[in-house]
Order: C-alpha cells, then sequence, then structure tokens
C-alpha cells in the first residue's frame, strides 16, 4: 500500500501534536544510539536528533514516498526502508520512538516484548496509537465496507480493535519494564476545516487500505457511501467547523536490566 505524504499531513498539526506530547514526557536516557519506528515524512525524527545531538540516530518507515520527503532535507540521520516487524538494529538501543504506527502492526502480545529486549538496561520504548476504533467514524467504515457490493473485497482487510486498552498494555509490558512504567489515554477534540473534513482525515490513514484494494467505480461508489454516512455523524457546526474527537493511548517504559 503506498503512502501519501501529502494526503497525510493535510492535518498536519492534529497528526503531529500526539508525537510532540509524547516527546515531552521523555526524560533522561541511557548512554546508546536511538531510532525511530515509522518515521513519515521525519518531523519527529528532526525533533529527536536535535534533543539529543551526540547520538546516532536511525529512522525506519517501510514507505518510500515517506522516505523520500523525509530525507530530502540533508540530516546526519539515517534513513531506513524496512519492514518494521523485521528490523533489527545492529546494538541495542537507548530509545526506540513510534508515533501512530504501531497500530497497524498485529500481535501485540510479540510485539513489545521484542521491543524492549532491543533496550539497553534503562532504555525507553514511546509509544503512541490510534484508540479510536469504537468511534463512529470506524465504526460506519466497517459498516459500509461490509454492506456493499465491494464487501467480498473488503471484509478482510476490516480491522476492528488492533490496539488493546491500558490494562491489558500494563500487564504485558510490566515484567520487562522498570518502575514507573507510564501509560495514559488522552482524548483530542480535532477542529477540522475544510468539505467532508472527517472523510479527508480519513483517506489519509483508516480508508487508505480499503480505497487502495478498490478500483474505478466500485471504489468511487464506496467513498461516497463512506461520505454521505459520516456527514450524517459529523455535522459542520455553525462556524463552518466539524469537531473529531480522537482517542490516543500513550506508553512510556524503561527496560529493566539484562
Amino acid at each position: 500500500m503506498a503512502w501519501d505524504p501529502a494526503t497525510y499531513l493535510r492535518f498536519s498539526d492534529e497528526r503531529l501534536r500526539p508525537g510532540f506530547d509524547l516527546l515531552a514526557r521523555l526524560g533522561d536516557l541511557p548512554l546508546g544510539p536511538l531510532a525511530e519506528l515509522g518515521c513519515g515524512t521525519g518531523v519527529h525524527a528532526r525533533a529527536i536528533a536535535e534533543r539529543w545531538p551526540d547520538r546516532s540516530f536511525t529512522a525506519v518507515d517501510s514507505s518510500p514516498e515517506m522516505l523520500k520527503q523525509a530525507s530530502a532535507t540533508p540530516s546526519p540521520i539515517r534513513w531506513v526502508e524496512a519492514d518494521l516487524t523485521r528490523w533489527m538494529p545492529p546494538e541495542k538501543l537507548a530509545l526506540i520512538f513510534s508515533n501512530a504506527v504501531m497500530q497497524w502492526v498485529d500481535d501485540h502480545a510479540m510485539l513489545f516484548p521484542r521491543l524492549m529486549k532491543m533496550l539497553v538496561p534503562g532504555g525507553v520504548l514511546a509509544v503512541q496509537m490510534p484508540r479510536n476504533f469504537d468511534a463512529a467514524s470506524h465504526v460506519l467504515m466497517r459498516e459500509t465496507a461490509a454492506a456493499g457490493p465491494w464487501a467480498t473485497t473488503l471484509r478482510p482487510l476490516l480491522r476492528h480493535d488492533p490496539v488493546e486498552g491500558p490494562e491489558i498494555t500494563y500487564d504485558r509490558l510490566a515484567p520487562l519494564a522498570r518502575e514507573g512504567l507510564d501509560i495514559w489515554e488522552t482524548e483530542y477534540l480535532h477542529v477540522l476545516s475544510g468539505e467532508d473534513a472527517v472523510l479527508t482525515w480519513m483517506r489519509g490513514t483508516a480508508l487508505r487500505p480499503l480505497l487502495t484494494a478498490l478500483e474505478g467505480a466500485e471504489r468511487d461508489g464506496f467513498e461516497r457511501a463512506v461520505a454521505e454516512r459520516l456527514r450524517r455523524a459529523y455535522p459542520r457546526r455553525a462556524d463552518g467547523h466539524t469537531l473529531l474527537p480522537f482517542r490516543r493511548i500513550f506508553i512510556v517504559a524503561r527496560a529493566k536490566g539484562n
């Protein structure tokens, strides 16, 4: 699935803010190199590199389109195209940072312990993921995908609840983390502008694999059906804006000594 940086960053302030909120919660790091998994266009990677300028830094993404934009400006960051589920650092890391990516990766019961084992003692795993899969936007998207002539194609792509809640996440990480494991949720109220603003938002993320799987009139018909439902669920306010509540989960975990 190809990613479009321009579509993803259509609402750049809203999409980037959670990553900066996560970065603000990080304290001191032990010695060692740093990595971002799912760096996208590289905005957070550059901020991390500026905060720890003396560290070796690797930014990993599976999208060549995103990496092309990320690497357009020269920097000491090493940009790597790789599958996040298979990438391994050459040495243990002081930080693994990941913003709005791990929701695309299945089997967190295996994923998070694997990531924690990549860290030096005291190294930090810092993750932010959307956890709004029960929101009207996603429910209506799934219902539309499962009900129309496109259902046979789209049903296998639907992901109902790929991100576990704080309690399950805590139980997964607590045995591997030092005291002070920090897990919290925030619901942002995104104030969006433009026609069919929620549909435009979703084109950059949740809708993208479904639209990619369809072609021509079938794709257009599916998108129109989703748009109609979203307009009813998220009406424009009197000032012309559309409000999109969006819940996210944050994790900051320090690895125990090996």
